[in-house]
């Protein structure tokens, strides 16, 4: 059987860093800690006056399809994922083609195009979907292009403020792979929840205590539905484990729910049991708080333990290397940290090919989907194209004053003109708007 898979990817962070501890602490009179330690972030990229969430997602498309030598003709579909868009009727992929088709010759007329909506993990399921369409023959030896593109934007003085971001990873999904494998068994949880919403407003409401217990709810119940049609999953079954990650801290919450899960009746329980006794069981308490509580009680002796530490450090602290520095990418944040954990293999001579990754990816709403992946043969000169480091590096750090006027540049409420920070260069840029009031875009040479 054919595999199919991610056969490459690109990103693009958005041209701006506020730094969270050096500038957005101070001004809110909180402890730089609350950022690095609480949420675990250092940085949060934010677009330029000329860059939106379609720039973002065509600048990093161009670069995939440059890199691996890809014309229009080569591509069948483009699926866009993003809970930022602007237009309820055009998918944000159509302006992406029409960008493309500025700087190649030939077109997209003949490729499927749509838009993906389901909070963060609409990326994921854009991925599913450009999977099924190879699998069921459909694809003509053509390629998908899935986009995962957002500006994560809260209204100032939300409690989500510090955890805004903006980018876009563009994947590339087609057979034989040379990144990642996808497997066919996925696992599902899901349910109708008020988590987290925009219901006709650019800015979000969140339950923020709300949208951590139904994230972790969806994704235990995503892990008991994989394992039905799957193993059993183990700690040592995975090189890494990618979450989808709005904030570091949240994923350590999910990774040790994850561990203690995996490590239930099995022999490293039986290890840990001298030291911090085995997980409390429902059965043995006469009502579910109490049984609760018990559970509250031993995760915190379970993330104190040598066993623990030691495997979070391996397989679930690489993946946050990205998001550290970037903040929330929505439907791209669980990509940045599959990109993040095969860049640290990578840097450290790691040789991946032929093990795992399970995959826990996130939208409010809310659904959890767990899936696991095969690293392939060529990953590492995969890796080895990104170039998000320099990225990182080369973005304008905003002052506070500066960073405020960004933020209400990129307020669809307010209209308000800012010069550039940076040079556009070799790029898609946003230039205003058509006689439909549809938004332009040009490519800067």
């Amino acid at each position: 059987m054919t595999a199919v898979g991610i056969d490459a990817l690109e990103i693009w962070t958005g041209k701006l860093k506020l730094d969270l501890p050096g500038t957005f602490a101070p001004q809110k009179g909180e402890d730089p800690e609350k950022y690095t330690k609480g949420l675990g972030l250092n940085a949060s990229s934010f677009p330029d006056a000329h860059e939106d969430i379609v720039t973002m997602g065509a600048n990093a498309a161009k670069r995939l399809m440059e890199r691996k030598g890809l014309a229009p003709d080569d591509i069948g579909r483009i699926d866009v994922a993003t809970e930022s868009a602007f237009d309820n009727s055009k998918p944000v992929s159509t302006y992406i083609a029409g960008c493309l088709e500025q700087v190649y010759d030939g077109d997209f007329h003949h490729a499927n195009k749509g838009e993906r909506k389901f909070a963060c993990i609409a990326g994921t399921q854009s991925l599913d979907d450009a999977y099924n369409w190879i699998k069921a023959g459909r694809n003509r030896d053509r390629a998908a292009l899935v986009i995962a593109t957002d500006t994560a934007l809260y209204a100032r003085g939300d409690p989500g403020e510090a955890t805004q971001g903006a980018g876009a990873v563009a994947m590339l999904v087609d057979e034989d792979p040379d990144l990642v494998e996808l497997s066919t068994e996925q696992g599902y949880g899901s349910a109708d929840e008020t988590d987290f919403l925009k219901p006709n407003q650019q800015f979000p409401s969140v339950d923020g205590k709300r949208s951590m217990q139904v994230y972790l709810a969806r994704m235990r119940e995503a892990v008991e539905d994989f394992e039905s049609i799957s193993d059993p999953t183990h700690p040592e079954d995975f090189a890494y484990i990618p979450f989808h990650t709005p904030f570091p801290g949240m994923v350590r919450k999910a990774g040790l729910l994850g561990y203690r899960h995996m490590i239930r009746n099995t022999p490293i329980e039986e290890s840990l049991a001298e030291e911090i006794g085995l997980q409390p069981r429902e059965d043995d308490y006469a009502d579910r708080e109490a049984y609760e509580e018990a559970i509250r009680e031993h995760m915190d002796e379970l993330k104190s333990t040598d066993e623990y530490r030691e495997w979070y450090g391996e397989v679930i602290e690489p993946t946050l290397a990205i998001s550290r520095e970037v903040g929330n990418w929505y439907t791209g944040s669980v990509h940045i940290a599959r990109a993040a954990a095969l860049k640290s293999a990578a840097e450290s001579g790691r040789d991946l090919a032929g093990e795992r990754l399970l995959v826990g990816s996130y939208g409010s709403g809310a659904q959890a989907e767990i899936h696991a992946e095969t690293v392939a043969d060529d990953w590492a000169e995969e890796i080895d194209e990104l170039n998000v480091d320099e990225q990182i590096d080369e973005r304008y750090d905003l002052s506070f004053a500066e960073y405020e006027k960004v933020h209400d540049r990129h307020n669809h409420d307010k209209t308000i003109d800012i010069e550039d920070f940076t040079v556009p260069e070799e790029e898609f840029v946003f230039t205003g708007w058509g006689r439909m009031n549809e938004r332009t875009y040009e490519y800067v040479e």
